[in-house]
This record gives structure tokens, sequence and C-alpha cells, in this order.
């Protein structure tokens, strides 16, 4: 029964024909399903450590949970860069090349994980001092971060499969792989923190053991059943021009993802300047904020593909009118969103944080109006990412990603430094890095596109 269920969901989805609309969601829900699966487990974290263990448990796992999206968005934009080369040789319907690119790709982001991983152990104490800890949480900080750095090959393992089936249009499978993963996390969580009494050592390594789970696991349904996609003797072989193609690709993504990860990690250095109870504030109300918008993350994830896919196969008209259907899917959901979460930031913030810690919650519901107000800029921002990346201009998300976090970055230090707003001008410098980034991508869109047809 099971190898049928697998044989039946291994389907790919072919995004250069039928309807646009359609086709686009039903390759984008697994996607959106699976990342709010991903955010679930990094909720249940945040929810056992900030009831059970408290607010300075909370602020360290919150701060240590900036620190692991920096250093993962490294490998995601790899492999994600990666996927882009991928979609693009299915749209033209050359296994061969999506054979012998993943294994080139394989082997070299499995070196950077190595070597990423082998550093961030003998710079730990580098870290600490880099993020400005308070004195009074460095030790649960430090006891956090080395458990999770332990997942960090997990994370290399899953990306890379999951990017390669969702480039061939399979969002199916990596999204089972992730429902396992959550439920173990959310189990191990119970089991280590509330039975075992094993503190913020125990939330880590639930964390780790469900991410082993969801990379092996995809890893065999790779083995077994992606026959066609499965690289064979004839395709271990190096060629330069691939891997250079491969590495614009790869290495634009992994820039522009680790520079918005940077940005945010300078963020919340100074937000550690403010106190715990802004810390603890902070890391609630990102838990938050994430959750409400990433669906539109992972749509511009699968828009991504969308676009590649027709690059790939030259059906320009076909892209065009996909942008346009994507921007208007993105706007509606977002405005829905922004009505939910800024009516409801106080009940929101109750969920992880007790209800008698007035303070914290204060905190975290100014922080959530501010940005709740405007998810509309940051899923805009997802689709041009996204769009750029996939015509072979991942340059120009870099720029983006450079504009809107330069922006952020310079506008939280500068505004916070005012006394009358304090912690509250680093949550104003968000929304308007967005709107900056969003007006240049689009400006920079348009007038690309009327270039294109006088030519």
């Amino acid at each position: 029964m099971g190898i049928r269920i697998l044989t039946a969901i291994q389907k790919t989805t072919d995004l250069t024909e039928g309807p646009i609309l359609g086709r686009l969601l039903r390759f984008a829900f697994p996607l959106m399903i699976g990342n709010l699966l991903q955010q679930l487990y990094n909720i249940v974290d945040t929810l056992i450590v900030g009831r059970y263990l408290g607010e300075n448990a909370l602020a360290a796992v919150g701060s240590a949970y900036t620190i692991m999206i920096f250093l993962t968005s490294i490998l995601c934009g790899l492999c994600m860069g990666s996927s882009v080369y991928f979609s693009m040789q299915f749209g033209r319907k050359a296994f061969d090349a999506i054979r012998q690119s993943f294994f080139i790709a394989f082997g070299s982001i499995l070196a950077v994980t190595v070597l990423l991983n082998l550093l961030v152990y003998a710079l730990l104490d580098g870290i600490i001092a880099f993020m400005r800890i308070p004195p009074e949480i460095r030790p649960m900080f430090r006891e956090y971060l080395a458990v999770i750095f332990a997942g960090i090959f997990a994370t290399f393992l899953y990306n890379i499969f999951a990017n390669l089936l969702r480039a061939v249009g399979n969002s199916v499978v990596p999204l089972l792989f992730l429902a396992v993963s959550t439920t173990a996390n959310i189990a191990l969580d119970l089991l280590f923190i509330l039975g075992f009494q094993w503190g913020v050592t125990g939330a880590a390594a639930a964390t780790v053991i469900a991410q082993y789970l969801s990379g092996f696991g995809i890893l065999l349904y790779y083995r077994f059943f992606c026959g066609e996609l499965r690289v064979r003797r004839a395709d271990r072989k190096w060629n330069a021009s691939i891997f250079r193609q491969i590495f614009r690709l790869s290495a634009m993504t992994c820039v522009q993802q680790s520079i918005m990860n940077l940005g945010i990690l300078l963020v919340q250095g100074l937000v550690n300047s403010f106190g715990t109870a802004v810390m603890a504030a902070f890391a609630a109300g990102v838990k938050i904020d994430t959750l409400a918008y990433s669906p539109v993350q992972d749509f511009g994830n699968a828009f991504s593909s969308f676009v590649a896919q027709n690059w790939g196969a030259g059906k320009r008209e076909r892209l065009h009118k996909g942008v346009r259907t994507a921007g208007a899917m993105v706007l509606c959901f977002c405005s829905v969103i922004s009505l939910v979460v800024c009516l409801f930031a106080a009940p929101l913030m109750s969920v992880f944080v007790d209800a008698g810690n007035a303070a914290v919650i204060g905190i975290g519901v100014g922080y959530l109006h501010m940005e709740g107000a405007f998810y509309a800029g940051i899923g805009i921002l997802f689709l041009l990412y996204g769009y750029y990346r996939a015509v072979n201009q991942p340059g120009m998300s870099v720029v983006l990603t450079v504009i809107s976090l330069g922006t952020r970055v310079a506008l939280a230090y500068l505004l916070s430094a005012l006394p009358a707003l304090g912690a509250v001008g680093i949550w104003m410098s968000i929304p308007i890095g967005w709107m900056l980034a969003d007006a240049v991508g689009i400006l920079y869109g348009i007038r690309q596109n009327k270039a294109q047809r006088r030519a």
C-alpha cells in the first residue's frame, strides 16, 4: 500500500501548459502547507519554551533562531538557485541535463555544507559576542546553538532533494516528508522539555532529530522512486559550462538570501540591546509575522518555477500573463491577512507569552500593528525575487535585497536612537525597506519589458 501511494504522488506538473491560475495554485498549495508546517514546529518550540521555560529561555531561543535562519539561508539559497536551472531544463524536457546538473550541484553544495558546519562550531564564542547577548541568557543561548548546529547537514539533504522535485513540478512529496518531520518535532518537544526536563537543549534536540527524519526520508524516496531523475553512472562527470551556469544562479540566490538574513541578524543584535522584554516580544512577534506571510513567500517560489519553466520553453506571452495573475493573487491574500493580524494582534501574542506579562505583549502588539499593515509590500517583493531569479537575472534579486535590507538596517539604527521612538523605530524601518525595493523592482521590470518589445 505504501509503495502504491508513493508511486501515485510522484507525478510532475508541467507549468508551461494549461490554465495559469489553476496550475499555479495546484503547484503552490503544497509549498504553502509545507512552509506552514515548518513554521508550526518553530512555533511549537517558541510556545513551549515561552510557556514552560520562561522569558529568558524564550529570548535565548528567539535569538538563536535568527542565527540558524541566516546559516540555513546560505544552503537554501544555493539549492533554490540550482533548482532554477533544473526547471529550465525541465521546460526543455532535457532529463539528461537535469541529472548531470543535479550531480554537480549536489557535490558542490555538500562541500559548502561541511565547511559551514565546521566554521560555526569553531566560531561559536564569536557568534555570541557579535549577537550582543545579555549575560543572563548567554549560557542558554550557547547550549541551544551547540545542539542545533548539528542539524545543518540535515537541512542540506532535505533542501537539495526537495528543490529538485519542485523544479520538475512535484511539490507534494517534499510536503509529506515535512509533515512527518513536524509531527515528530512536536512529539519530541513535549517529551524532551516537559517529560525529560531537558530545557532549551531538549528543544534543540527535538528539532535536529526531526530535520534528519525529513532529510534522510526524502533521500530514500529519491533513491527508490525517482528513476528518471536518479543520477546514473554516465551522468557522474564534470561539466564546466553547467557548473558555471549553476554557480551563477546559486551564488546570486545564496547572496540574496544571505544578505536578507544578515540584515535581519543585524536588526536582531539591535533588538537585543533593548533588553530581555523587547527580545522576547520580538521573538514571538517574528514567529507570528513569518507565519502570516509565509504562504506568499512560497507562492513566490512556485511562481519562480512557473517563470523558469516557461522561460526555458520560450513562452514569453504566457510568462507575462502569469506575472499579472500572480500579482493580483498576492495583493488579495495580503490584504486579508493584514486585516486579521492587526485585529487579533493581542490574542496572537498571548499564545506565546503568559497573559500576565503585559509589558512583553504590549511591545509585541506594537510590532505586529506596524508590520501587519504592510504585508502587501513583502508579498510583492517575494514575487520580484522569484521572477528575476527565474529569468536568469539573479543579480537583480540581490540588488532588491540590498535596497530592502540596507534601508531597514540603516533606518533601524537611526530611528531607534531617537528617544521618542526607541524600539518602535526598528519596527518602522522594516516596511519602508519593503516598499522602496518594490518600487525599484517594478519600475525596472516595466522598463525592461518596454525595451524588449521595441527590440
